[in-house]
């Protein structure tokens, strides 16, 4: 009960929460099942009236048959011709794919289509496919147009395409009375599919062949005319081709005149001769500014390394014959002549060396003057000779354009004309529709299933709204959902209709559920137990009167010394039920300023003992009273001397009492009878009290009958849930 007194002083939750220690699914479902069995037989007959709907539809249908012929689309068409005739299509993507099949779909649903069936079949004259179809042969007698739109329309209607899932398998399914037609039109939509897909192709090659044929003779005139043009110019200025035609794309439609030629193999001549001069002359330039023997060329010559080699050998000779003779030895004077004339001859041989280098440098220079000569004389006239090209050249683009989309469609008309006629469908049929044996509708299954659901559902919805329109608190669960107030207690219904018999049992249940709420009552504020407490309702005969008994014979048990005042000063009920007098009462002490212990009757009930201040003689305005500064100036003395002041006042109502003892008081306890308060009165109590800013401890379900039906499904299981059983009189352990 901290959590009550915590999260809302006034005793309300919070309305996005469910009661405390309570899961909200577990409550919803509750709930359900409550409204559910509370509303069985109402859910029942709305359920029984929809099966027999169902039979009855079923046995008063007519007939029918459902005939299926299954047909696979292909996205390509098989190669027929193969070979460089058929055009490479790459594969096309899964979107592309389903795009494609859909739109084959739509095909076979198209008007199209059924008319094509409706013209194979004849079916517009016939009066067995509109008998087929359920249509009176008193309705045919319309015009032969209106009879073939009506058929038309009959066929789409009763027709249905499935695409089978992840194939391309298509399910073309027609539906009648008659179960040999069926077959028929399902199979002849089948086919005519085909040929229509066959149609459509041969039309398109038709039409394409007529429109390439025409373009190709006007591109055979045009070639005609640029190539005469062409030639006709060529001849008038002498230009001289070494070609044939030549692409418009290519880099110069000059290079190919004899002129353009010479001027070509001119010029790599001269280049070839440039590279030969350059190197002659870096050889001569390494030779003729260096000492004869030094330089490169001379020193690499084969017969200058010979003779340089035999004069190192006879230098070797000589120095070995100085080193055995003497000078003047004829072996040393012949060695010195050998050295002498090699020298003379290495000498000669590098001269010649040097000079065959200069010959090659002077012959390579005249070369590449000659041929720089050539390239001038040529370059010239390559240059007069453009001046002439540049129309050749428009001309010659211009033939070469149009030999190009000449070859292109005479190709393209080729492949047309060995295709024509030979194109294969890429739809197939896979199963043709037999006749069927057995109807497929009316399905008594289907129709029973389909009852049944419609049926729960209506039931369902029922029950919803007769719950929701229902405001009458039946279950504890009413009181916190409905009103969002705290819930101190459950009173069951006294089990002999005499609830001050029952209290005078503490093992019984209406004993056991006010010590319950006794308990909440201890804990039901931040100090614990309110000092004054006000128990009222919404109206009369709710039970509060009851109630204030009891919490005042429970705390009087527990020894809290409590104080029972009866504040109902229009129909005062606690001197009947205690056999009390009220001759003098709370009246008495209002009119007057006796002493407050004049007033009180004391109560012995066996097991407890407290003190009663009857309502007193009925007062001619008890509302004047109870809102006096006496009645504050009274309970505040009665709470300084009992533990605890409970005041039975009247009900909310059409009266101002209560909500001014509540004013007045530290808690109020607001009684609701099971079963018959409803929520809107109770809301319309709930705002007088709360006008006053009481205090709210709580709610009280009085008389509650958890054997009902519609209580079973409540927290609240039954008596039991107050007493702990026993068995022959022994206590279950």
């Amino acid at each position: 009960m901290d959590q009550i007194t915590t999260s809302a002083h006034d005793g309300t939750y919070p309305a996005e929460y469910p009661a405390p220690g309570e899961n909200a699914v577990s409550a919803t479902l509750r709930q359900v099942f409550s409204a559910v069995r509370r509303y069985f037989w109402m859910a029942a007959a709305i359920l029984g009236i929809c099966v027999a709907l169902a039979v009855v539809a079923t046995m008063l249908d007519t007939p029918q048959y459902s005939a299926a012929s299954t047909v696979q689309i292909n996205d390509q068409s098989d190669e027929v011709l193969g070979g460089d005739f058929e055009t490479q299509i790459a594969p096309p993507s899964d979107w592309d794919t389903e795009r494609f099949l859909n739109t084959q779909l739509d095909v076979l649903r198209s008007r199209a289509l059924a008319e094509r069936v409706v013209d194979a079949l004849d079916l517009a004259s016939q009066e067995r496919f509109f008998a087929a179809m359920e249509v009176p042969a008193t309705s045919l007698t319309g015009t032969e147009a209106q009879t073939r739109k009506w058929a038309i329309d009959l066929l789409q209607g009763n027709l249905d395409i499935e695409l089978r899932r992840s194939t391309r398998i298509a399910l073309i399914t027609f539906t009648s009375t008659d179960p040999d037609l069926s077959a028929r039109i399902a199979n002849t939509f089948a086919e005519e599919f085909i040929q229509q897909n066959l149609q459509r192709r041969f039309d398109s090659s038709s039409y394409a062949r007529n429109f390439v044929a025409e373009q190709l003779d006007e591109a055979r005139r045009d070639l005609e005319q640029t190539e005469a043009a062409l030639n006709e110019y060529a001849r008038g200025v002498g230009l001289i081709r070494t070609r044939d035609a030549v692409a418009p794309s290519g880099p110069d439609l000059a290079t190919g005149s004899v002129t353009a030629s010479s001027l070509l193999q001119y010029n790599q001549a001269a280049i070839r001769a440039r590279e030969n001069r350059i190197a002659a002359e870096s050889r001569w330039d390494a030779v003729r500014n260096s000492a004869i023997l030094s330089s490169q060329p001379v020193l690499s010559h084969p017969t200058v390394q010979s003779l340089m080699t035999r004069r190192a050998e006879l230098e070797s000779e000589l120095q070995g014959a100085r080193d055995r003779y003497l000078p003047n030895h004829p072996a040393i004077a012949r060695l010195e002549g050998d050295i002498a004339g090699i020298n003379a001859q290495l000498e000669r041989t590098a001269r010649d060396v040097r000079q065959s280098i200069q010959a090659e440098y002077q012959a390579a220079a005249v070369a590449e003057q000659r041929l720089q000569n050539q390239v001038r004389e040529a370059r010239g006239a390559t240059l007069a000779e453009q001046d002439q090209s540049v129309r050749y050249n428009v001309l010659a683009r211009e033939a070469d354009t149009a030999r190009s989309i000449y070859d292109g469609l005479l190709q393209r008309y080729r492949e047309l004309n060995a295709s024509a006629g030979i194109a294969s469908s890429n739809v197939t049929i896979i199963d043709r529709a037999e006749v069927p044996s057995a109807q497929s509708s009316p399905s008594l299954t289907r129709n029973l299933a389909l009852g049944i659901l419609i049926g729960l559902a209506l039931a369902g919805l029922a029950i919803f709204l007769r719950d929701q329109l229902d405001d009458v608190i039946h279950t504890p669960e009413d009181v916190e959902d409905k009103l969002r107030l705290s819930l101190l207690g459950v009173v069951p219904r006294a089990e002999d209709g005499a609830p001050i018999e029952a209290l005078g049992n503490p093992k019984s249940a209406l004993s056991e559920a006010y010590n319950s709420m006794r308990g909440a009552l201890l804990y039901s504020t931040p100090r614990g137990l309110p000092k004054i407490i006000v128990v009222t309702s919404a109206q009369s005969s709710e039970g509060k009167s009851t109630t204030s008994f009891a919490l005042a014979s429970g705390f009087a048990r527990i020894g809290v010394a409590p104080l029972l005042i009866d504040a109902d000063l229009r129909r005062p009920a606690l001197h009947r039920i205690l056999g009390a007098s009220k001759d003098r009462g709370l009246t008495s002490l209002l009119v007057s300023q006796d002493d407050p212990a004049s007033a009180t009757v004391p109560v012995d009930m066996g097991d407890a003992t407290f003190d009663l201040i009857p309502a007193g003689p009925v007062p001619p305005s008890p509302s004047e009273l109870l809102a006096s500064p006496r009645m504050a100036q009274l309970l505040e003395h009665f709470a300084d001397k009992y533990g605890v002041v409970i005041v039975d006042s009247p009900p909310v109502l059409g009266l101002a009492d209560a909500p001014m003892l509540s004013a007045i008081a530290d808690g109020t306890v607001f009684v609701i009878e099971a079963d018959r308060g409803r929520s809107g009165a109770l809301k319309a109590a709930l705002r007088r009290l709360r006008a006053m800013e009481p205090n709210i401890l709580g709610a009280v379900l009085a008389k509650f009958d958890p054997s009902r039906a519609d209580n079973r499904y409540s927290a609240y299981y039954g008596y039991d849930y107050y007493a702990y059983a026993e068995d022959g009189g022994r206590k279950d352990a």
